[in-house]
């Protein structure tokens, strides 16, 4: 079949992904400001099915937050308080164990662990309660702190951002998840997260991960104040950095949910750019293995969609999501294993469920095998 590209500007970045070959700065661009949705689909679904086929992943996961205590006052935030608002909390240790087990059953292979900037909550505390986690849950993998949550503790505990991973991975973190890296552009961040680390601070805890062998998770936030140079930028950053370690798993495009946040004059984003963001992440990030639709953040309908449009991956079943819910998201709090598997089939897509590193997980009735 023959497909009619419409705007003469994508014709030429057609021949390079046909092609494999690197897409630039100016490309970019072009794919960001294109109206041509079908068509930049079309090139995203290419470089898709050539790395992925019709497989696309899940997995069954939990997510906790231990506290939304922040010293942070970042504009993007609905979820960060501070320590005597009457509406903020912070778990106990035994608390947030509990709360791991509530969640839990034996189909779960992942607790995704991130919470705000807490001023009393220590590395040592940190640290038990990974311990107990893996002590209880041997056999779930725990992906944990943000890049953000990182250089925070470090910097709290006076000790390097390096000790402070090695700390935290023997007490039993396994990965870290890609939040906090927002918009990389300086005069981006000093209007939206000017209390967090810098670009260049995130960029260089993420290669010191890597370093000591740990994986992570990348992301952009997009729909505030930023342009498209800055989200091409980004980007390009992430891909740098990838083929200098390949310790990126997976990047996750968020969509900036105003309510409740200093910056809800803006509007929400739409379907067309939840999309969008999808298609040109798959087509730039080409050394960066796996996209995801991140469902609780662009709805279950709009991932569903984007699995024609770049995606392979959905998420996971999570249960209580909090930081995107206090933002004024109104997706459902979780989805079962079934839904999950209904949205992948109804693409015309192939489900294979998966552990954080994308291993497929073989299930029976009682238990699951991990395939390596």
């Amino acid at each position: 079949m023959q497909v009619v590209i419409d705007d003469p500007r994508l014709v030429p970045i057609r021949a390079r992904v046909e092609a494999g070959e690197r897409l630039t700065f100016d490309d970019g661009l072009a794919l960001f400001r294109t109206t041509d949705i079908l068509s930049l689909g079309y090139l995203a679904n290419i470089v898709r099915e050539r790395l992925h086929g019709s497989t696309t992943y899940f997995n069954v996961n939990r997510h906790i937050n231990p506290t939304d205590v922040c010293v942070a006052s970042c504009r993007l935030c609905a979820f960060g308080k501070r320590v005597r608002d009457p509406k903020a909390y912070t778990m106990s240790l035994e608390e947030v164990w509990h709360k791991a087990g509530e969640g839990y059953s034996e189909a779960v292979t992942e607790f995704h662990i991130v919470g705000g900037l807490h001023p009393e909550l220590t590395l040592d505390w940190f640290c038990e309660m990974l311990r107990g986690l893996k002590e209880r849950f041997p056999q779930v993998h725990l992906k944990a702190f943000t890049m953000v949550e990182i250089a925070y503790l470090a910097r709290r505990t006076k000790i390097s951002i390096r000790e402070t991973l090695q700390r935290l991975r023997d007490a039993g973190m396994d990965s870290l998840p890609g939040g906090g890296a927002e918009i990389f552009n300086e005069r981006v961040r000093r209007i939206i997260c000017d209390h967090k680390i810098d670009g260049s601070e995130w960029l260089e805890t993420a290669r010191t991960a890597h370093q000591l062998g740990l994986r992570s998770n990348c992301t952009m936030l997009y729909g505030h104040i930023e342009n498209d140079e800055d989200r091409v930028d980004h980007l390009v950053k992430l891909r740098t950095l990838q083929d200098e370690t390949g310790g990126f798993v997976t990047y996750i495009p968020l969509a900036f949910h105003p309510d409740n946040t200093p910056l809800q004059h803006i509007g929400k984003t739409t379907g067309f750019a939840d999309i969008k963001n999808i298609a040109v992440a798959r087509l730039m990030l080409d050394n960066i293995p796996h996209i995801k639709a991140y469902w609780v953040m662009m709805t279950p309908r709009i991932a569903q969609i984007a699995l024609r449009f770049g995606a392979d991956d959905l998420d996971g079943t999570i249960v209580e999501e909090r930081i995107y819910h206090d933002a004024g998201a109104t997706t459902t709090q979780g989805l079962r294993r079934a839904e999950l598997l209904q949205l992948i089939r109804k693409a015309g897509r192939v489900p294979v469920e998966r552990d954080t590193l994308y291993r497929p997980v073989q299930r029976t009735e009682s238990t699951f095998t991990v395939l390596v």
